[in-house]
């Protein structure tokens, strides 16, 4: 009797123990869990690897026209699963799952025939593959080397962010036989950039403004527990007043943010300060104060969890929101 699919895309949230076929060496990534019953027939790990993650079609020959190129630790893992669960059933429960842990998944499809140019199929597989070779001879060739029986394959690609950095999933699930299953899954970490070292430009302004109606102002950076504005934030000052100055017909709101320590009151009130303190400081660069007014939302609106010093860091911010009129 097979197991409803619904029940195993719950039970892959739950990291599984290591199988007895797994070959020597290999540990799974905690980060997604392997399907009940796969064994690990082969893996490669590199630090600081150049990757190229396809979020498009096949657009020409031995072409896809959509990437994004990037470099991270590279996790890649091929699992082998033998016996009567179908390649549509791996697919299904491993996007499935994806969705269910918050993951902006750009693509994900599984079709029978492996036809035609989108995510999944042969020659966006073949394409893939030759831009992020295998290194290492072993199981997972079956996946480059395809097969005859056109038994299906399907392939997701996702992405997340994290305090500790993005990461960026690409699973390829292939029918390779009648009773035999072969998924390969690659995992590729970003790691952050530190907190305020960044400091945006006019037009990284501008392109969050119109996408998101906010930006987060990279390098504004504060002294400990105080609203006072170090040294190092004057190149992104720099930029805002120059964007600000571009744009003289808009008004905005200036909202600080806190970490989750301290109490509300205190925090509150800090990050009230730190947005006015970055109206002065863009005041002094000759931009008119009346367009800006200065809100404190303290650890109301976090991006990450307050339960690391990374995700701390990035909700201790100052962000500009789009107003709309220039009237309280």
């Amino acid at each position: 009797m097979r197991i409803p699919i619904l029940c195993l895309a719950l039970l892959t949230l739950t990291a599984a123990a290591p199988a007895e076929a797994d070959i020597d060496g290999v540990q799974e990534h905690p980060l997604i869990s392997r399907y009940p019953g796969q064994d690990i027939r082969w893996q490669e790990v590199d630090n600081n690897r150049p990757y190229r993650i396809p979020i498009g079609p096949v657009t020409g020959y031995r072409a896809i026209g959509d990437w994004i190129d990037t470099t991270g630790r590279v996790t890649r893992t091929f699992y082998a699963l033998e016996g009567e669960r179908t390649a549509s059933e791996v697919f299904e429960n491993y996007r499935d799952s994806l969705n269910a842990q918050g993951f902006e998944v750009y693509g994900a499809r599984f079709d029978a025939t492996r036809g035609g140019p989108e995510i999944g199929s042969r020659s966006w597989l073949n394409v893939y593959l030759a831009e992020n070779p295998l290194n290492q001879p072993g199981e997972a060739g079956t996946q480059a080397a395809g097969t005859s029986t056109q038994g299906g394959a399907g392939a997701i690609v996702a992405h997340k962010q994290r305090a500790a950095g993005d990461v960026y999933v690409v699973i390829n699930v292939e029918q390779h036989a009648e009773r035999y299953v072969g998924t390969l899954i690659d995992i590729i970490e970003v790691q952050a950039t530190e907190v305020g070292l960044v400091a945006i430009d006019p037009e990284a302004i501008g392109r969050d403004l119109e996408d998101k109606g906010r930006v987060v102002l990279s390098g504004i950076v504060f002294e400990y527990d105080r609203a006072a504005l170090k040294p190092e934030s004057g190149p992104a000052l720099a930029a805002i007043a120059g964007y600000l100055q571009e744009h003289p017909d808009q008004c905005y709101f200036v909202v600080g943010h806190t970490d989750g320590k301290g109490t509300f009151a205190y925090n509150a009130k800090l990050s009230a300060d730190r947005a006015q303190s970055v109206i002065d400081a863009l005041s002094s660069r000759g931009i008119d104060g009346k367009r800006l007014t200065a809100h404190g939302v303290g650890p109301l609106a976090p991006v990450f969890s307050n339960a690391s010093d990374a995700g701390r860091a990035h909700n201790r911010r100052v962000e500009l929101v789009q107003r709309l009129g220039c009237s309280d």
